[in-house]
């Protein structure tokens, strides 16, 4: 069993990386592999509902995003971390999550569904929750159950030393790597047990609110 984890920060080594690294350390300790992706400092330009993914099966534009829905079919669980911009996440990851998460849905088998996710986000002080609750809806759209801690899902620190002091952000941390290996060791034990997943209606009726 793996998990991917994203770090949407531009700094490599910067605070949401501290925090991510202490959820591999845990991970490891449970048995579970990981990785760290970095989505870097390039430039990652938003959707822009050209809909080509639909008959590519992956976005049009070729960057970090198609590079990651290629790794994530091997994946079993995610955890996309974020530093808090103005009491939300950064562009760059807001424009990866929105392509990665809408390409996504063209691709056959869907590398995200029922697939434990989680987020995380970084802060010197506030805005921490909101930015939580944004990168949940992803996850929320695409079926994947949300694994927890035994807080909200943050760190505190405007340093990567400084998070290393957040005793509690790092112990929260450790929290959500033992759950989210708890999740993955019973979706397994579930599989193996001959556990079918949820039946699938492939043909919703899609509405608005003028019809």
């Amino acid at each position: 069993m793996k998990v991917l984890l994203i770090n949407g920060s531009p700094n490599k080594n910067g605070c949401t990386y501290t925090a991510l690294s202490e959820i591999k350390k845990t991970l490891a300790e449970e048995n579970i592999e990981a990785d760290i992706f970095q989505i870097g400092k390039k430039a990652i330009g938003g959707c822009v509902a050209c809909y080509q993914c639909r008959n590519k099966g992956k976005c049009v534009f070729e960057d970090k995003v198609n590079e990651f829905t290629a790794l994530a079919q091997d994946y079993d669980g995610f955890i996309f971390g974020s530093p808090v911009y103005y009491s939300g996440i950064n562009g760059s990851l807001m424009s990866f999550m929105d392509r990665v998460f809408f390409s996504a849905s063209s691709q056959n088998p869907h590398p995200f569904k029922l697939k434990p996710s989680a987020a995380v986000v970084s802060a010197r002080r506030a805005g921490t929750t909101s930015a939580v609750d944004q990168i949940n809806k992803y996850f929320l759209h695409q079926q994947m159950p949300i694994v927890t801690s035994r807080y909200w899902n943050m760190v505190h620190g405007n340093t990567p030393e400084e998070v290393s002091q957040d005793k509690e952000g790092l112990f929260t941390m450790r929290t959500l790597a033992r759950n989210m290996a708890w999740m993955l060791k019973l979706i397994d034990a579930g599989k193996k047990a001959g556990v079918p997943l949820p039946k699938a209606d492939d043909n919703p009726e899609m509405t608005n609110f003028i019809r």
